[in-house]
């Protein structure tokens, strides 16, 4: 428990759904660089519905984007 304190979760996309599945993600932040590929891994390597985020802001760090989402449970914010 973290006492209502953000926990940074670094570890992939594994550990990400990890906790997803577990209902104890509430934020995700994603950044991005500008590269251009053949093809990759997901993410994430489970569906998140588009309908259960929220995008709540994109900030420009130098050459990184980096997107915040909100994670909804049933049309509600987690």
């Amino acid at each position: 428990m973290a006492a209502g304190e953000d926990v940074w979760i670094v570890g992939g996309g594994d550990l990400a759904g990890q906790f997803h599945d577990a209902g104890l993600l509430d934020e995700i932040r994603v950044s991005i660089a500008a590269v251009t590929l053949g093809a990759g891994a997901p993410l994430l390597p489970r569906r998140l519905e588009s309908s259960s985020l929220r995008l709540e802001a994109v900030k420009q760090t130098g050459q990184f984007a980096e997107l915040r989402y909100t994670v909804l449970r049933d049309g509600r914010q987690a």
